[in-house]
């Protein structure tokens, strides 16, 4: 199997220690060294040194948690606690936030209050890219146009969907052609929000325990 390009490593490199940072987990070399699969600490320090040369990273020396993102770089979005909610019925939202299963760390200009994340289930929309147990990041404060893709509740349940409006008649459109369009009856559709981005994690999402009121 031929080497991986010095390049390309450095690039992985950098892209592991900036989620980190915007996580506000700052590691250290050796956790470099483990997350990369580098057989040698020197070798996750030689990448890091680099980048720290390249403007991309800044040390603080003495500090074995002392990388951070350069200042020449542009300023990340701050990190939000977005609640990962399973199930979402009609109702006020805040009290399935209340039920959360966690909290992921999103980066986001938007304010968390704005924001919440809910699983996907079900294939209905893998023409869009969104597959099954897909997160996708819902903003509840959006303005909603035809065309968008968002999350209502629709007889008591979630769904992902894309919103069409024809006249006075609303449908909620599938990405597959498997399934028929959804044509929620008057009074019966609650649009929850917009999805804004969709999240693919190979393995357990990052939750952490909700933040102090």
């Amino acid at each position: 199997m031929g080497r991986t390009p010095t390049g390309e490593t450095r690039k992985r490199v950098f892209e592991f220690v900036r989620s980190r940072l915007l996580e506000g987990r700052p590691p250290t070399v050796r956790e470099v060294q483990d997350a990369l699969g580098f057989s040698a600490v020197e070798s996750a320090r030689g990448h890091l040194e680099a980048l720290v040369a390249d403007g991309l990273l800044f040390k603080e020396s003495g500090k074995a948690r002392g990388y951070r993102l350069s200042d020449l770089l542009p300023m990340p979005d701050p990190v939000r606690m977005v609640p990962l909610l399973g199930r979402v019925q009609a109702g006020p939202l805040s009290e399935a936030i209340e039920d959360a299963e966690g909290y992921l760390p999103i980066p986001s200009r938007f304010p968390e209050k704005e924001l919440f994340a809910l699983r996907v289930r079900g294939d209905s929309m893998e023409g869009a890219a969104i597959l099954e147990n897909d997160i996708v990041v819902v903003r509840c404060n959006s303005t909603v146009e035809s065309g968008d893709i968002i999350v209502a509740s629709v007889d008591d349940d979630a769904t992902v969907k894309r919103l069409w409006r024809r006249g006075r008649r609303v449908e909620l459109r599938a990405e597959n052609p498997r399934y028929s369009p959804i044509v929620p009856r008057a009074g019966e559709l609650v649009v929850l929000g917009k999805v804004i981005e969709v999240r693919r994690y190979l393995e357990s999402p990052p939750l952490v325990s909700p933040p102090p009121p």
